[in-house]
């Protein structure tokens, strides 16, 4: 372990990578100083939790003259890199990292990390219940640590784990900017275009992206997308071993998962393995039949039981928030998938819905084509509410109504509240009222769970 005593460590953010941050350099003795733009006022439940640290604060803004004499600063993923204050810090050549980059410097065990325009979350929860499962059958002391950027910061548990345990790490772009180190398995799903809006270009996404493939070293493996072209092409970063996944089978002799007969197919070498049939996935949707395969190709390159992947594949019913049935009413079914921030994910969650939809669309703009969804919405949709700071742009991609379209109507309301009391008047017995907004919700949400509870609830109460 790097030797953290006396060091000034300076933390951006005091959301839940900063807290966690906190909590381990304070503990190895560092001298710690945590700035948010935030002012105190703002900042009473993230405080609360900081209280009993021995940490510095700086609030309402991030100034620059606490960078003085400063070891290292942690930026929170939320932090784009551009900004004036990570611009001084490098100027006086001061070493940028995150809690996800200190996790794998200090991490002990195994580390699977995956990454993705789409899909992570499931994918990374579904791996991580099979590997909980094959260490429940096996009755041993090893343990499986799923998080990172979906539940808690896994430096937050750095200490209670084993070298024989198991890392299932999710990991975004706003993380991997900064990362030096690569997991020993690391998993690219797809890449699509998303959070242009912070990285500016669709090449320096890419790049971000790649960077979990780039320090794995020559034992390693990797896991690609053979059916998503940009992630594919990532091939030529690969150091180690491959294990893809895709729905036709892979080259002779490749590794590689696939659907064949109905089945989840495990091919490495020349040796067939038939893993489980499609129909024990409980999930709607051609994109989460890739979640399982990727899940699989992970469990294979953790060598993960076959009895656990296919009670985890049976008994997996998502993550919150990800096309969750909150309630059916009247014949109307409600479906939350306020995780749907980008546009490709709402396609993707139309695409798994056959029956009328009334589709709640908004939020905020990620600088993102929405072209492409405003056609399939045209097709496929019966009713379009559109709410938030995104309205404008949203309804200027749908354009006016033509004849011969599918989709019958588009409302504009102010928010999400009143775009689901139009909901409420327009649904009709055996139509889904669909919250898939395709843009964050950080005009009227702290993120994305918030916004998808706002809907659990306001729906529980009708």
């Amino acid at each position: 372990m790097k030797n953290y005593t006396g060091k000034k460590i300076v933390i951006m953010g005091a959301a839940r990578q900063g807290q966690a941050l906190a909590r381990f350099f304070t503990k190895r003795g560092a001298q710690v100083v945590l700035t948010d733009t935030r002012e105190k006022e703002q900042l009473s439940e993230e405080l609360a939790v900081l209280e009993n640290l021995p940490v510095s604060l700086d609030l309402g803004g991030h100034h620059p003259e606490i960078l003085d004499g400063a070891d290292l600063v942690c930026v929170s993923g939320g932090v784009p890199l551009t900004i004036p204050f990570i611009q001084e810090a490098l100027i006086q050549r001061i070493p940028l990292s995150n809690d996800s980059q200190i996790f794998l410097e200090e991490c002990p065990c195994m580390v699977a990390g995956i990454t993705g325009s789409a899909g992570k979350s499931t994918t990374t929860a579904l791996a991580g219940l099979m590997a909980k499962t094959t260490f429940e059958m096996k009755s041993n002391r090893q343990k499986a640590w799923v998080g990172g950027n979906i539940g808690n910061p896994l430096i937050d548990y750095l200490d209670q784990i084993g070298e024989d345990d198991l890392a299932i790490m999710e990991l975004s772009s706003f993380q991997l900017e900064l990362m030096k180190n690569s997991p020993q398995v690391a998993a690219v799903l797809n890449i699509t275009p998303n959070h242009l809006d912070r990285h500016h270009s669709m090449d320096a996404y890419i790049d971000a992206k790649s960077h979990i493939l780039w320090f794995q070293k020559a034992d390693d493996i990797a896991i690609l997308n053979r059916d998503d072209e940009i992630s594919w092409d990532l091939v030529r970063e690969i150091k180690g071993d491959l294990i893809s996944f895709g729905l036709n089978k892979p080259d002779s002799r490749a590794n590689g998962t696939f659907v064949d007969q109905d089945s989840v197919w495990l091919q490495i070498g020349r040796e067939k393995l038939k893993m489980f049939p499609v129909e024990w996935i409980q999930l709607r949707g051609k994109h989460n039949l890739y979640n399982v395969l990727a899940a699989s190709a992970i469990a294979a390159a953790t060598t993960l039981a076959l009895p656990a992947i296919q009670s985890a594949v049976e008994e997996f019913r998502g993550i919150p928030h990800r096309l969750e049935t909150v309630r059916e009413l009247n014949g109307v079914t409600w479906i939350n998938d306020s995780i749907a921030t980008a546009p490709e994910r709402t396609i993707a969650a139309l695409e798994s819905i056959s029956e009328p939809i009334v589709l709640l669309l908004g939020g905020r703009d990620k600088d993102l084509p929405w072209d492409k969804l405003a056609n399939i919405v045209r097709n496929k949709v019966e009713r379009v509410i559109v709410f938030g700071e995104a309205a404008a742009i949203i309804n200027e991609a749908i354009g006016p109504r033509k004849p011969g379209q599918y989709l019958k109507s588009v409302v504009t309301t102010k928010d999400l509240a009143e775009a689901l009391k139009t909901a409420q008047i327009q649904a009709q017995a055996g139509e889904v009222v669909l919250l898939s907004p395709g843009g964050t919700s950080y005009d009227a949400f702290k993120d994305f769970e918030e916004r998808g509870q706002f809907f659990r609830d306001w729906v529980n109460q009708l």
